[in-house]
């Protein structure tokens, strides 16, 4: 029951962002929205953690491994899957952060030595042709050109970070640290990161006093990224990087469902596939299949 209520809580409110994150483009620049953001996310959770007196102290070699997190999670990801947006439809970067799931696949074999379930594999697969099916226009939209391919391999790299960031989270939990502690930590030094790349751009930090900017920036810093980082991460050491990651298959399909009400999105035949996919996929990866033979088999098949 723990871990389905913080998978479901991670895929509802990442399913959600989507639409803090439109009123966020506009007069403020991304990066300085990325680090108000997590500047917000940070300055929150290290009060209640002093309030209450639940800051784990941590070695100078965690805190090395806490500024890689930062970076990864808290810093290039998201700089890399904004810009890549630039160059690329919003559909097809999120087909392509869902490769997620495959990453964590081959990053826990490279870091741990962890073998996946074939199901999990399966399902992975499923859910990515799913979300391929659900933003299939996007995707084909604007032909192919040196900006999409430049758009693609940024959004990949982000991806790339994200699963990092998840394996690096693996390793504070398998040495018993907290994971609001770490997350903490990580939001400063990426804070830290961000401040740096903007420095070095000359970003201008202006700020905007509309009510829809300050709403989404407070929704994103706070449920975005306090409650849902917090809820992934421990996920993802309680069931694996793997199984957790599928979460960023599921929450392009909440988002879309979302739109259907908000933005009058418009079902297709396609779109009614690839979400039963992404459904499938769930099903393959989670269900424990009472008194069937062959997803046993399944069990129990390695890679």
């Amino acid at each position: 029951m723990v871990n389905t209520g913080l998978y479901l809580l991670t895929v509802l409110i990442w399913g959600t962002t989507w639409i803090a994150i439109k009123l966020q483009l506009g007069e403020v620049a991304i990066q300085a929205s990325i680090l108000y953001r997590f500047s917000l996310a940070a300055l929150v959770l290290f009060a209640v953690l002093l309030l209450s007196r639940r800051l784990q102290k941590i070695e100078r070699s965690d805190h090395l491994f806490c500024f890689i997190q930062g970076c990864c999670l808290f810093c290039f990801n998201f700089f890399c899957i904004y810009t890549a947006t630039g160059y690329i439809s919003s559909g097809l970067a999120s087909v392509i952060f869902s490769m997620a799931t495959v990453m964590n696949v081959i990053n826990n074999r490279l870091w741990f030595g962890l073998r996946p379930a074939l199901r999990t594999v399966l399902g992975s697969c499923l859910g990515l042709a799913g979300v391929a099916a659900l933003f299939w226009p996007q995707i084909t939209d604007g032909g192919f050109n040196t900006d999409v391919l430049l758009g693609m391999g940024l959004a990949a790299l982000g991806t790339w970070f994200f699963s990092s960031g998840n394996m690096v989270s693996v390793r504070h939990q398998k040495k018993g640290l907290k994971t609001t502690t770490t997350n903490a930590w990580s939001m400063f030094y990426g804070v830290l990161m961000m401040s740096v790349i903007i420095l070095l751009q000359g970003v201008p930090l202006t700020f905007s006093w509309e009510t829809g900017y300050i709403s989404s920036l407070l929704y994103l810093a706070i449920p975005g990224t306090v409650i849902g980082f917090t809820a992934y991460l421990i996920l993802v050491g309680r069931i694996g990087a793997d199984k957790a990651a599928y979460s960023t298959v599921m929450f392009p399909a909440v988002a879309l469902t979302i739109s259907t009400f908000y933005e009058d999105y418009q079902w297709t035949e396609l779109s009614l596939v690839g979400f039963g996919l992404v459904v499938l996929g769930n099903v393959m990866i989670f269900a424990r299949w009472p008194g069937s033979k062959f997803p046993a088999v399944l069990r129990r098949l390695q890679l």
